[in-house]
Formats: structure tokens, sequence, C-alpha cells
């Protein structure tokens, strides 16, 4: 089973680094990100586009023993394998660090907003966090988003996902696997065409169910940071509520 797992592995690293000696010649300097605060968006990377996004999350003025504590930080990279004027999809790998068990990947697929026919709306499907570690770290995420952008208001997005049953639990030890998804999403021009602000909202009374909001500043077309909150639906599942800091590059 380790054997099966280390070709998988080294079949996915093949894979990028195919993908990644091509986007030295094919690099678009684009910064479209593919999740929200928590949740995942219906948007990928584009071709070629190799991306970094590193996050941290913890409680801010809570001592240990009042339930002070934060998460391994997650470094991802992202890397855009198809991008056509109708649909897109990026692969991915995440290491969660410390951990004994940090690798997990996940993928993409969308078909793009407007690309069929008018006020078609965006549709992504795709999965993350398929951990390496049988009955701990393979979660399995699977969802299915649609997005659609509204003049003036902004991106409203809905969706549902379903996930692992051994792992992902309520309080009392009940499946807790699924539920829905949404968010809404702007670029305040008004303000400052680098300024993005989303709410995003992943149902479940299990250990990612939360209610999160961010605001985000793109310092250049590839870099930008992102500072927000999650307050999950679930506090003796989740933890407590947490800060969170994330930094995305582009390549």
């Amino acid at each position: 089973m380790e054997r099966n797992m280390r070709k998988k592995i080294e079949s996915f690293a093949a894979v990028l680094a195919v993908t990644a000696s091509l986007a030295l010649t094919s690099v678009r300097a684009e910064a479209t990100p593919s999740t929200q605060v928590r949740i995942p968006s219906t948007d990928t990377q584009t071709f070629g586009t190799l991306h970094l996004g590193v996050d941290n999350y913890t409680t801010m003025f809570k001592k240990k023993k009042d339930g002070g504590a934060d998460l391994p930080t997650i470094m991802g990279l992202t890397l855009g394998v198809a991008d056509t004027g109708y649909v897109g999809a990026e692969i991915g790998l995440d290491l969660r660090e410390p951990t004994d068990d940090p690798l997990s990947f996940n993928g993409k697929f969308q078909i793009k907003e407007d690309s069929l026919f008018e006020y078609f709306p965006a549709i992504a499907l795709g999965g993350y966090d398929f951990g390496t570690k049988e009955g701990q770290t393979d979660y399995n995420i699977g969802y299915v988003l649609m997005a659609k952008t509204l003049p003036i208001v902004g991106r409203v997005s809905g969706g549902y996902y379903v996930g692992n049953a051994a792992l992902l639990k309520n309080a009392s030890g009940n499946d807790e696997n699924n539920g829905f998804l949404f968010s809404f999403d702007r670029t305040l021009a008004e303000i400052d065409d680098r300024l993005w602000v989303c709410v995003d909202y992943m149902g479940g009374e299990n250990v990612y169910g939360a209610l999160s909001f961010g605001l985000s500043w793109r310092f250049s077309p590839n870099i930008s940071a992102l500072i927000g909150y999650a307050a999950y639906n679930n506090t003796d599942v989740a933890g407590e509520n947490k800060m969170t800091i994330q930094f995305d590059m582009d390549f």
C-alpha cells in the first residue's frame, strides 16, 4: 500500500514538473485566487501559472489554558493546467506543518462564466484535502459550485460538498460530512481596485464548518495578502474561532 502511495506521489510530482517547465515560456502575470477566504471559488489558475499560498490560523489574545491555539501552517502550490475561453483546470498539493502526515492533494475543473451563452454561471467541480494517511488525513472533500457576477453587487456563489464520513463528525460522534457552500466577494474599486472583500460559509457541524470573512490587498499583479476571521459552526469540534493571515504569489 505504501509503495502504491509513493507511485501516486511520484506521478503527481512528474505532472507538476512537466507543466512547470511549460510555465517558464508561458507565464501570465494575473492573480486569480482559487479560494475565497476558506471555501473554494469557481476560479482556476491560468495555464502555466504556479500559485504559492501560505495560510495561517490562530486565536488572538487568548491564553492556552483558555483555549488559545493555532493550526498547522498550510503551504500550497497550485498549477494551472488548462485555460481556454470556455474551461479551466488546476491541480495542486498542500503541506500542513508541523504534522506527521503533511501532504494532501487538490484539483478543480471549471466551466467559465458567460462562456456558453450570456448569463451562463461559472460552474466548478473539484476536491481537496485528499490526504495520504487513511483514517487520519483523507478528508476527501468533493464539491460542486456555481457563481454569477451581478452588476454593482458583486459575485455570488453557492454549492454543496461531501467528505469522508469516517472523519467528519459532529460533537456527538455522528456523521456530519456534507453541507452547503455560499460566498460573496467583490473588488472595492470605488475605494481602490487593489482592495477585495469576501464573506463565505461552509455548512456542517464538523471541523470545516464556519462563517468567514476577509479583506485582501493586491500589492502587485502577482502578490497579495489577506487578513480575515473564521467563526466555526461548532467550537466543541473545531476549536476556538481564529484569525487568518494569508499570503499569495503567482509565478
